[in-house]
């Protein structure tokens, strides 16, 4: 795996954390999570800013974005006490399968 990837896959994980940030923050009024969230954005979108120099732009937000999404909904599943209903939970692999998708048939 190229450095473009790390980057981004770190990224991608960035991104579920300032969006779990986000809720834990309560509109970005309690400032430990609010500094949380925007710290992991600013970096979340720095490192997509360093793969996007070398992959795709629609592979790299698609992915930045796919990891963000799976990540965010798999915590709000088990720890925020969110739906774990079975469509939830195929929609979820979908979006992984999509990812992986992307990942091996791109160039870079």
């Amino acid at each position: 795996m190229n450095r473009a990837w790390t980057y981004l896959i770190i990224a991608g994980l960035l991104e579920f954390v300032w969006a779990v940030g986000l809720k834990q923050s309560n509109g970005l009024t309690k400032p430990g999570p609010a500094v949380v969230t925007i710290v992991a954005a600013l970096l979340s979108m720095y490192l997509l800013s360093l793969a996007m120099r070398v992959l795709p732009v629609g592979t790299a937000y698609a992915v930045w974005t796919g990891i963000g999404a799976v990540g965010a909904a798999v915590i709000g599943m088990v720890w925020l006490g969110e739906s774990r209903e079975f469509w939830r939970i195929v929609s979820l692999v979908l979006i992984v399968g999509g990812i992986v998708g992307l990942k091996i048939t791109g160039r870079n």
